[in-house]
Parts: C-alpha cells; structure tokens; sequence
C-alpha cells in the first residue's frame, strides 16, 4: 500500500492521477444513474414517502414576562405580533415552507397555501 501512495504522490500511477504544477489532479469514474434505468428510482421514492411529518400553522407570536404568564386565566386575550388577515407561516417539522390562510371547511379549521417558500428561499434562511 506504501508503494500506491508513493506512486500517487508523484504523479506516477498511471490513470489515477497527474501532476499538475505541484496540484495533483484526480481522475474519477463517470458513474450512471443507475437507479433511473433500472426503475429503482421509483422504489426509493416509495420508502420515503410514508415518513410521517408534523405540520403546523403559525398564526402569530408573542413575548410576554414570567409575570405576565402567572396572571394569565380564561378569557385573557394575549396580544400577537401578526395583523388580522396577514398571511399564517405554515411549518413542516419546523421548517418554513408556505404562506396560507385558514379557511373553514364542514366545521374545522384549514389552511390554503398561497405563497410556497422555494428551496433557494429557505436555504437563505438558514445563513
């Protein structure tokens, strides 16, 4: 192995690597997608898709103090940092991915998603 190594540094092994300017310059092999001619794509797709995850709207938020918390009883009203008819954020696990708005539908609450937050968005929210 010490031979290998010895060999790849100096750019001798032949088809694995050439010495360019004192960079080593690797040689990979092309790989096929295999799983796209074979139609295995479908079937891990399949696996995934019976994952549950939690989903959840946000109507809004608030900070209040300890104090404040202790007074709270039925019929308080805590004050959120939202407008009425601004659009409700939508999380999946956590993660923003939607704008909607609640709708009712036969006696319980749901949302229409109006806005989807693109992978590019939500990746910019993260930095």
């Amino acid at each position: 192995m010490s031979e290998e190594i010895n060999a790849v540094g100096t750019g001798q092994a032949a088809g694995h690597a050439s010495e360019t300017e004192g960079y080593m310059r690797a040689d990979f092999q092309e790989f096929e997608n295999e799983t796209s001619q074979s139609g295995m794509g479908d079937a891990n797709l399949d696996m995934i898709l019976d994952i549950p995850v939690t989903i959840a709207v946000e109507i809004g938020r608030s900070k209040i103090t300890i104090n404040n918390l202790l007074k709270l009883n039925q019929g308080s009203v805590v004050e959120l940092d939202c407008l009425a008819g601004e659009p409700m954020d939508v999380l999946i696990n956590g993660t923003l991915i939607a704008h909607g708005e609640i709708v009712v539908v036969n006696e319980k609450f749901g949302v229409r998603l109006t806005d989807i937050i693109s992978p590019a968005e939500r990746v910019k929210k993260l930095k």
